[in-house]
């Protein structure tokens, strides 16, 4: 079964932990936030509870090629306990599994440029920091 596909010109934002339903709202709140327009098509799917990045991958490399996604957000573990809400961004075409980190302040930025293709997956992950978490692009 693909991928649900998201809405047009948002990515999708794929919920994989189901251990706070007020985490999972916190989340949402915070990409919402973050500009006020709508970047993120959510799915709350328990069928996705703890899936990895490989079954992802795999996952879309079996659907059809309309149907296949370029990338998708996870909100894990990670994201509903973490400070910041950092949703896990996982690349599903260029470089398939490829990840970097993502604080909700950055999603806005993110989300619109991979969505017009305005810049690719690992412009965005080769800024990552040491720990995998993208914060900007350094001012120089």
């Amino acid at each position: 079964m693909p991928l649900p596909q998201p809405a047009d010109l948002t990515s999708l934002v794929l919920r994989t932990d189901f251990g706070d339903d007020g985490a999972w709202d916190a989340v949402r709140a915070a990409l919402d936030a973050a500009d006020g327009y709508p970047h993120a098509t959510y799915v709350s799917d328990l069928r996705f509870a703890g899936v990895e990045v490989r079954a992802l991958m795999d996952e879309e490399a079996a659907a059809d090629e309309d149907a296949q996604i370029i990338h998708v957000f996870l909100a894990d573990a990670e994201t509903m306990k973490v400070s910041g809400h950092p949703l896990l961004a996982v690349d599903l075409w260029d470089e398939p599994g490829r990840t970097f980190r993502l604080p909700a302040q950055w999603f806005p930025d993110v989300s619109a440029n991979l969505s017009i293709a305005n810049m690719d997956f690992a412009e965005f992950a080769d800024a990552a920091d040491g720990t995998g978490t993208f914060s900007g692009f350094d001012q120089g």
